[in-house]
């Protein structure tokens, strides 16, 4: 039994110590740099990227869409994404926050998160919340209805985002239960990855798929876009420390070791079965690392890091390829090919090559082989909600409004169709 006598003194004593949160400059002014870092992955990262794989036709719809998310989601976050994902759910906070966080009441101007404004925190999720329904978007290319889309990233971020991201990192089930993800390999990836495949499965083939040429239009646009992604993407990572400290740091390191070894990888797998290397693959392959590493961005060393990054290559270049041919799914961009099979690599592999002296956590070369069974655990949890939802999401649409364009929109193109534009 506690002798209360003694015990007494000494919380009051614990709790006299405990560090009162107060604001950091430092920290702050990197938290600011990495919300506009992650905020150019979307735009106009993302939106050159993929704008430069569809075809001339469906170029400006396609930028479009990353240009309205940014826009939608955003408001979307402020009024109730933020509360979901990061507010006190109650009896229900292993599975989703609450409401008292809606249109960020409860954000004044000295509120603090740590050691920097909780304006900033939000702002940066915010960004988070804006890039990962609009990776969605590259799997239904050039033929989803631009008022659908709208209404299926609006439902996706309330109803699929906000709680894994709470699951995660707002004090739900997986976070407590060890699940690592640094910086959105499941929340991010994994849930954009799989996303995408449900509603490229539920709009079907494009017309003319596997008959017509497809080809980009403009692989300048998508390597000036891929460039935009891995210059953001430290924002990403690093910024995922929440702190300038050594976690950051290293983050930073491992994602650019990462990011270069998988865009190598996959440039060798292709110039050893097709022939020659090709912007696109080379391109392709570091946003294949440079997704694989995201979870694992605080966890794993160098080494680790480049074992990562040379796996995401090969596995994403052949999901992407050779496996997307022989199903015979239209996944436009491969969405699922380098988000969703890089998110499952990097998740399981940071189980493997997590140092405890890096992240506090050890991995299975560590001795830790455990930690491979809460990652899967962590992924099958991810796949399950989010192949559900999706599903649900799209169904209500097609009935209600439907999803695709008309065959004379898809053949004209989406740009002169639906926005009235054109590329000259």
């Amino acid at each position: 039994m506690v002798n209360m006598t003694t015990a007494l003194p000494a919380l009051a004593q614990a709790a006299e110590t405990k560090p009162t949160p107060t604001l950091n400059s430092g920290d702050t002014a990197w938290m600011l740099t990495s919300t506009v870092l992650v905020l150019m992955m979307t735009i106009p990262g993302l939106a050159l990227f993929y704008s430069g794989m569809v075809r001339k036709k469906n170029a400006l719809a396609t930028v479009m869409q990353s240009f309205a998310a940014a826009c939608l989601l955003s408001i979307v976050w402020m009024v109730v994404g933020y509360s979901i994902a990061f507010g006190d759910g109650g009896a229900l906070n292993a599975y989703m926050g609450g409401f008292e966080k809606m249109f960020l009441a409860s954000i004044g101007k000295e509120s603090l998160q740590g050691t920097i404004p909780e304006s900033v925190f939000a702002t940066f999720q915010m960004t988070f919340a804006i890039i990962t329904p609009a990776l969605i978007a590259g799997a239904v290319a050039d033929r989803m209805k631009f008022s659908s889309f709208l209404v299926f990233i609006t439902l996706w971020l309330i109803f699929v985002y906000a709680p894994i991201c709470h699951w995660v990192w707002g004090g739900g089930f997986l976070g407590k239960d060890g699940v690592l993800d640094f910086a959105g390999g499941t929340v991010v990836h994994i849930n954009s990855g799989i996303a995408g495949l449900v509603a490229a499965l539920v709009l079907g083939r494009r017309r003319g798929y596997g008959a017509e040429n497809m080809a980009p239009h403009n692989l300048v646009y998508t390597a000036m876009g891929a460039a935009f992604l891995w210059v953001g993407w430290f924002g990403f990572n690093a910024g995922s420390a929440a702190a300038a400290n050594d976690s950051a740091g290293m983050a930073m390191l491992v994602t650019q070791i990462a990011a270069a070894a998988a865009a190598l990888a996959w440039m060798f797998s292709e110039w050893m079965t097709h022939g020659k290397p090709s912007i696109l693959g080379i391109a392709s392959g570091a946003v294949a690392g440079l997704v694989a590493i995201t979870p694992a961005a605080g966890f794993v060393d160098p080494k680790g890091a480049l074992v990562l990054g040379l796996a995401a290559g090969v596995v994403c270049f052949i999901a992407s390829t050779g496996i997307k041919r022989a199903l015979g799914y239209d996944d436009s961009l491969d969405v699922f090919g380098i988000h969703g099979i890089g998110g499952i690599v990097g998740a399981l592999l940071t189980g493997v090559f997590a140092v405890e002296a890096i992240g506090g956590t050890k991995g299975v070369l560590e001795g830790n082989v455990g930690q491979l069974w809460i990652q899967f655990y962590g992924i099958v949890a991810t796949i399950v909600w989010c192949a559900v939802a999706t599903f649900v999401i799209l169904m209500i649409i097609r009935v209600t409004m439907g999803l695709r364009v008309d065959e004379q929109t898809e053949v004209e193109g989406l740009d002169i169709r639906l926005h009235g534009e054109v590329v000259p």
